[in-house]
């Protein structure tokens, strides 16, 4: 081969090299948005960034068909995504997410029994469906439990409820008097699912649907809404930068958020690398103490701060009447209470 040959070849690969390097896709982690994502940032992608190079984080509002499209398509820039935990457990059957290989993170054995999600899920936090209210507005004495939600006499003005059937018909039975460990005996009959309609039938003209969690505090701090149902945090969040908003744990509705690895994603490493780092106790003690979220890791609970110990789900006092969502429930009956959801909510 002459000099000029290998001189060209040497370039040429030199290119190629520069520009597979130039072309590669930081490592995409997606999010709920809001207060949770700006503490996820300070918990685990600026820690991420410090000790494994870039990372972006996107919000979404849960929506699998971006995931399964881009599975379908082969055009995959989604690496880690939070998920709750039916949406995670029917992606992993229909093949939307990687299967966990739990010994690259040191086994399930460190973890809480139930942040291993399926097949393809490690938890990420326990959190809460809450009652909240503006006491500066209705005062201290204002509706205590999923009954005075639906009291439009004595509490007037909107209420706000989470636009999806998951929580919204669980919350409509505990309004309606069925004790939280009779929820899904009565949900899983026709029956049940005719009266907890019927039940969000009375306020239909009342309610104002959220889609996002930062949607309840902003609608609260605004007046656009009397009460709301809402994620303990972001209500936890609100009361830190000073609003006046009364968090009701009698009849709040509890359950996992979990990780998964979009399958094909061409960073797989650096996602098991972030899911390391997201499951450190540590860091998950760093996340709680930012917004009072449950932590997965069991080492983590001790370094949580006093302060915020008694603002967690998990709290003994906040467990007293809650209900414990459940995902097998869901996951064999999301495809049809949403759609029967959905064209209600429509009409």
């Amino acid at each position: 081969m002459k000099l000029g040959t290998k001189l060209m070849g040497g370039i040429a690969l030199t290119t190629l090299m520069a520009t597979t390097a130039a072309q590669a896709r930081d490592l995409t982690v997606i999010s709920w948005g809001g207060a949770y994502q700006e503490a996820q940032r300070g918990a685990f992608f600026e820690p991420y960034i410090a000790a494994h190079g870039a990372l972006r984080d996107e919000a979404y509002n849960g929506e699998l068909a971006k995931i399964k499209a881009m599975v379908d398509t082969g055009d995959v820039t989604w690496d880690v995504v939070q998920m709750e935990a039916p949406e995670l457990e029917n992606a992993c059957d229909e093949g939307l997410v990687e299967r966990i290989d739990w010994d690259r993170l040191g086994g399930q054995g460190q973890f809480i029994d139930s942040a291993a999600m399926g097949d393809c899920g490690v938890g990420a936090i326990v959190y809460s469906v809450i009652l909240a209210y503006d006491e500066a507005k209705l005062g201290a004495d204002g509706p205590q439990s999923w009954g005075d939600f639906w009291d439009t006499e004595r509490w007037p003005g909107k209420r706000a409820l989470r636009k999806s059937a998951k929580f919204t018909l669980e919350i409509a039975l505990l309004a309606d008097g069925v004790a939280a460990n009779e929820v899904y005996n009565v949900l899983s009959t026709s029956e049940g699912v005719e009266r907890a309609f019927a039940k969000l039938d009375e306020i239909k003209d009342d309610i104002q649907w959220w889609e996002s969690g930062a949607q309840p505090p902003q609608w609260l701090a605004a007046g656009d809404v009397a009460m709301t149902s809402a994620y303990n945090g972001r209500i936890s969040t609100a009361v830190s930068e000073g609003q006046d908003f009364a968090t009701i744990w009698d009849g709040q509705v509890y359950t996992l958020d979990g990780w998964a690895i979009v399958s094909g994603s061409e960073n797989l490493d650096a996602a098991y690398d972030f899911l390391k780092l997201a499951n450190d106790p540590e860091q998950q003690a760093v996340l709680s103490n930012a917004i009072p979220y449950g932590t997965i890791h069991p080492a983590a609970a001790a370094a949580v701060s006093a302060e915020v110990q008694p603002q967690l789900p998990t709290a003994p006092e906040n467990l007293k009447n809650a209900l414990h969502q459940s995902t097998d429930f869901w996951i064999d009956h999301i495809e049809e209470l949403n759609e029967r959801f959905n064209n209600w909510a429509s009409q």
